[in-house]
């Protein structure tokens, strides 16, 4: 359990791995998607492929909003 309330799930879209540092971007139903970048050991601990189910957990001290005109 995770005091963060702000989670989504969703599926990883892609993957790439680039030395100490990984890519997944995760697809969350429709068009939308979040990108994270996280170390490449995390992504191998978590076991992370494309297709796999996770959660997007987003704990942040600003989180922007924006309207249409």
């Amino acid at each position: 359990m995770l005091s963060a309330r702000n989670q989504l799930k969703g599926v990883v879209k892609s993957l790439a791995i680039e030395g100490i540092m990984a890519e997944v971007v995760v697809a969350l139903g429709g068009d939308q998607e979040v990108v994270s970048v996280i170390t490449a050991s995390s992504a191998r601990r978590l076991e992370l492929e494309v297709g796999k189910t996770v959660t997007v957990v987003i704990k942040s001290t600003e989180v922007m909003l924006a309207t249409d005109p």
